[in-house]
């Protein structure tokens, strides 16, 4: 029988929003708590931020501060299932004695450690995680990733979180769940500080060229390009021979350039005779040439041209929302669910729409409340995390899958990875990608590698022969759940398409996260984590201008995917113990992404590059402080941190001043204003500006770097965020740890990244039933190497 929807009561925050947005997509029903005057984001670009943010939702109205708003709170509680608390004071004495709750607490940096009470905006948040030092140019200030990723990361863990407290519940009580936003974005920089923790090494800003990839942006004809080299020999050879054939090539042609290595060393040059043949070219059909050649590139498109994609549109990715005003198109959800069924008609609910769920009879939350305690001999044992007893077949490479299963891995799932020399993943074994003291041959030695798949067991298995494909089979049906990064057509061509996987294992949970989706018109496009952020619009907002367009050149795009496979790996699963089936999950790179955009498509045309700049606060942005490289980033949020402001720099004028009292005159006069703050900020120590501006309670922090995290931070030293673990082959070295911390049943880092083929004997026999004689036999043939 199928389980009614969670309830999921919301105390919303910026931090807490998008998880909100994301349960409603999930299927939960989620009741919006807005005071009396409403949620603020009802004032917020013109009520757009309300319109994208809490569609959907059902809304009530409590005030909070009196003896009836904190009673009715406790009501809806009592039948609730989730409570996302995005509140800095936190509501648990709203919760207390309600054992089934999962209390979902989100904050700009954790409950404990000595910057808990620290005030954090989505910049703020961005520079002290370590995302700020990662964008923008070399020589230039850093530059903030558009549409509040910051916020956004902290949002989708904030929903993992959730989906992990009702899974732990299953086994026992509810539990407080805390979420650092700092956390979320420190784990989330692709090789910022793995750079610095393998290769005692802090890469620059890397404007718009990959520091590891040989990808990039390129100007069009009429606009800009993301692509590159590709990462195979065959890339090369085939964007090499569309040079020829246009006589374009100029001195490519050579032998020397048959080298990885050489094309490395002279990238600018290559880059500038691969940007002279592009620049003559409209954007959007080079791409479709390009990708006729199975090269990955991709038009740079900006959110108003999001709705013109024929992907996103066969794929009915868009929303449509019944407002007062009438029917807006805003953005999807980032995968389809359940079973393939995609919300596409929301509702913005009216202030106070829904007070009568006060009047209804008391609700039962979705499931009991904890069992009995157990005998003490069992209750002496430890307790067991979220995804214990959850078996995954990973059969993903690079990162974005990769990371997608390393969270199902740290919460406790069994994650066999199966892996081949024969199919090199060039995490392991592509030099340009190798992040290791030591040499840059050795598969097991890769840092990279070895951080986003900690906590997995490793099988060596060739799949391009019948014979490993009939072990796969074996293995699939002793799995939970399987997940797969490859293009579109290569399970199909395996003959394990979704049919066939289920005649296998009738319940298996299927998460596929090709670049486009594995239906629509582009679904065979190749796709890189750049060529996917230069499609969802993020890449085109990435810069200063519409004339100085930086782009996202590391792989934010593919750690959204790995974050949003987890969050649908986990409500299939949940799915799944309420209704006894499985399911496809079809997830589109490109759609994971595009809805991390925010309001940018309801805000249409108007949305552009805007550097570092708040499209309402002022000042806002990051300012050259003491030392080499060292800034400073700010936002003020009201005339009242202004005025705080003004007195910490020593210029109190300027809080009366009439040129500079509002934040619509401050953004006028942001010479005067970005001047008067970029002087003092620029005789001071960024460490120590953040900590005068913070005690007056105004968002500030330094920009930090891999080495500034790992080495400097308070915060997340005192929450035990850098993890030590013992390779056998790489040593010991420190990994980046979980940023969401269940209280009951925590996650972990407990083993650190498998050697090549570790464990295929053991796997083999003890998960997929193969006698030795078999395993031996396989091995004689080549089939397990």
């Amino acid at each position: 029988m199928t389980e009614p929807a969670p309830r999921v009561v919301e105390l919303s925050s910026p931090f807490a929003r998008f998880a909100g947005r994301l349960l409603v997509g999930l299927g939960h029903e989620v009741v919006l708590i807005e005071p009396p005057e409403g949620d603020e984001t009802r004032r917020e670009q013109g009520g757009d931020a309300f319109v994208h943010w809490h569609a959907g939702k059902r809304s009530v109205t409590i005030d909070p501060a009196t003896p009836d708003g904190t009673a009715q709170l406790r009501r809806l509680l009592r039948g609730a299932d989730i409570l996302l608390d995005g509140t800095p004071q936190g509501a648990e004495a709203a919760t207390e004695g309600l054992d089934q709750l999962v209390h979902v607490r989100v904050t700009p940096f954790g409950l404990v450690g000595p910057r808990s009470h620290w005030q954090g905006a989505d910049l703020v948040v961005a520079a002290l995680g370590g995302m700020l030092a990662q964008v923008g140019d070399p020589d230039g200030p850093p530059l903030r990733l558009p549409e509040n990723q910051a916020e956004q990361l902290a949002g989708v863990n904030a929903a993992i979180a959730a989906l992990l407290g009702l899974r732990a519940r299953r086994r026992g009580p509810g539990q407080l769940i805390d979420v650092s936003a700092q956390a979320c974005v420190a784990a989330a920089l692709e090789a910022g500080t793995l750079a610095y923790l393998h290769e005692d090494r802090v890469p620059p800003r890397p404007g718009s060229v990959h520091p590891l990839v040989p990808h990039g942006l390129f100007r069009a004809a009429d606009g800009h390009l993301g692509g590159g080299l590709g990462g195979s020999p065959r890339m090369w050879d085939a964007l090499l021979d569309w040079l020829r054939e246009e006589k374009a090539d100029a001195d490519l042609a050579e032998p020397r350039w048959q080298d990885p290595v050489e094309r490395k060393k002279h990238q600018d040059h290559v880059f500038k005779v691969v940007q002279d043949f592009v620049g003559t070219r409209p954007k959007a059909e080079f791409a479709r040439q390009a990708q006729a050649r199975k090269l990955p590139w991709a038009a740079v498109d900006l959110p108003h041209e999001l709705p013109d994609n024929p992907q996103l549109a066969a794929r009915d990715f868009f929303t449509r929302v019944t407002t007062p005003e009438g029917e807006r198109a805003d953005l999807g959800f980032p995968f389809a669910f359940p079973e393939g069924r995609r919300g596409t008609e929301l509702v913005a609910p009216g202030l106070g729409d829904d007070q009568g769920l006060f009047d209804e009879p008391p609700r039962e939350a979705r499931t009991t409340s904890a069992p009995p305690p157990p005998p003490a001999s069992v209750a002496d044992e430890p307790v067991r995390p979220a995804l214990d007893g959850i078996r995954v077949l990973d059969l993903t490479w690079v990162l974005a899958g990769p990371y997608c299963t390393k969270i199902l891995a740290d919460h406790g799932a069994e994650v066999i990875k199966v892996e081949s020399a024969g199919r090199p993943d060039p995490t392991r074994f592509a030099p340009f990608m190798h992040l290791s003291r030591g040499p840059h041959t050795d598969p097991n030695t890769n840092g990279y590698f070895n951080e986003v798949n900690r906590n997995k067991q490793s099988i060596a298995l060739d799949t391009r022969t019948e014979e490993g494909v009939a072990v796969l089979r074996d293995l699939i049906a002793h799995c939970d759940v399987l997940v797969e990064n490859f293009s579109s057509t290569v399970m199909t061509k395996l003959g394990l398409g979704y049919e066939e996987l289920r005649s296998i294992n009738p319940d298996i949970v299927y998460v596929s996260m090709s670049g486009m989706g594995h239906t629509g018109p582009r679904n065979g496009w190749v796709s890189y984590a750049d060529t996917v952020s230069a499609s969802s619009g993020l890449t085109g907002l990435t810069g200063w201008g519409p004339d100085d367009v930086v782009g996202v050149i590391y792989g934010h795009g593919d750690i959204v995917a790995g974050l949003q496979a987890a969050l649908a790996t986990i409500a299939a699963l949940e799915h799944r113990a309420g209704t006894g089936r499985g399911q496809h999950i079809d997830l589109s790179q490109l759609e994971a992404i595009t809805a991390h955009m925010g309001t940018s498509l309801l805000r249409g045309t108007e949305v552009g590059p805007a550097g570092n700049t708040h499209p309402t606060w002022s000042p806002q942005g990051v300012y050259r402080s003491l030392g080499a490289d060292r800034w400073l980033a700010v936002s003020v949020r009201d005339d009242t941190e202004w005025t705080g402001l003004c007195e910490v720099i020593g210029r109190p004028e300027l809080a009366t001043d009439e040129r500079t009292r509002t934040a619509e005159a401050r953004r006028r006069e942001s010479a005067l204003v970005d001047g008067a703050l970029g002087t003092w900020a620029r005789g001071m120590s960024a460490d120590a500006a953040a900590e005068l501006l913070q005690a007056r309670g105004i968002p500030a922090g330094a920009v930090q770097d891999g080495r500034e995290l790992v080495e400097h931070d308070p915060q997340l030293r005192a929450r035990g965020f850098y993890v030590r673990k013992e390779h056998p082959v790489a040593g010991a070295f420190l990994h980046e740890g979980v940023p969401i911390t269940l209280t009951r049943t925590p996650g972990g880092i407990r083993e650190p990244a498998p050697v090549l083929g570790a464990d295929t004997d053991a796997v083999l026999r003890d998960v997929a039933g193969l006698s030795p004689e078999r395993i031996q036999h396989l091995r004689a043939d080549g089939v397990l190497r």
